[in-house]
């Protein structure tokens, strides 16, 4: 099917989400998004159980995890406050947010968002575009991730938007694969704060793991710098993870430190195609759905 007809053919299926029950909605979207099949009845591959559990899992924690303010209070009685970024302020609505409080650099975000949607970096309140970065947070506010993509644990996150600490420019977030407390790989995103993302699969050794397309790409010997404290973050990672059967633990290394970053369940929304069709299928080999309580 041409491209073209099938982003609109989603763009349609996205504004009429409400008509259809998960099951039929996300068969629908899957093979817009996918160009093939999704088997909810027998899933096998990593996106495929990823919609399963979409549907199936239903535990109240999730919600708790996947809201970026809720998560913070379970990530400080888990492991530490340490590993906590300092929260600076917490608004039900942007025109509530008295800017003389805040320091000169600070995040903005909102709690229910996924990747840069709502997430505001400031470096110097002086310049900082307030009509634009209402707009974009007020934006994020009136976006729903449940209706369309069918994220079940978002579904009652009670939106807001929060301020956090300033850690630094140009950190790396390190997203570690993780099932039921077994911790297989660490994915590295870098360039994101240029716009253009790039992701590379390591092992706790540090070796590149050609995993999906880029690192399929990459030239004999290629490497990033390895965070000193890497051991600490698979271990955090492990922990954290045990009980479920598929999340990604997200994290920061900022200068030796580590700090929490999220709990990601469902990451593109369980339609990857960057990644290999073998790891898919090796990931999702991976996941034991036994342990999911319908």
């Amino acid at each position: 099917m041409d491209n073209q007809l099938t982003h609109f053919l989603a763009r349609v299926l996205m504004k009429t989400n409400a008509l259809y029950s998960d099951r039929i909605y996300l068969q629908m979207l899957y093979y817009l998004t996918m160009g093939k099949r999704l088997h909810l009845d027998a899933p096998k591959t990593m996106n495929e159980k990823l919609q399963w559990l979409k549907i199936n899992q239903r535990d109240p924690l999730l919600t708790t995890l996947v809201d970026k303010l809720t998560v913070k209070d379970y990530v400080s009685e888990k492991i530490g406050p340490e590993y906590v970024c300092p929260l600076l302020g917490v608004w039900d609505s942007f025109d509530e947010i008295d800017f003389s409080t805040l320091p000169d650099q600070f995040v903005l975000k909102t709690n229910h968002s996924g990747g840069n949607t709502g997430v505001v970096i400031c470096q110097d309140k002086s310049s900082l575009d307030i009509p634009k970065v209402r707009e974009k947070l007020t934006n994020s506010l009136n976006t729903d991730i449940f209706p369309r993509f069918r994220e079940w644990p978002y579904k009652n996150v009670k939106k807001k938007i929060f301020a956090e600490q300033f850690l630094g420019k140009d950190i790396v977030d390190y997203k570690f694969y993780c099932f039921n407390g077994d911790v297989d790989c660490v994915l590295l995103c870098v360039d994101r704060q240029i716009g253009a993302p790039k992701f590379y699969f390591f092992s706790q050794e540090w070796k590149l793991l050609r995993y999906n397309l880029r690192g399929k790409a990459a030239p004999a010997g290629f490497t990033l710098p390895k965070p000193k404290n890497i051991d600490k973050l698979f271990e955090l990672a492990a922990f954290l993870s045990k009980g479920f059967p598929y999340v990604r633990m997200d994290f920061y290394d900022v200068d030796g430190r580590c700090y929490f970053g999220e709990y990601t369940f469902y990451p593109a929304s369980g339609m990857d195609k960057n990644r290999l069709p073998e790891m898919d299928r090796y990931f999702g080999d991976k996941i034991d759905l036994s342990i999911v309580s319908r």
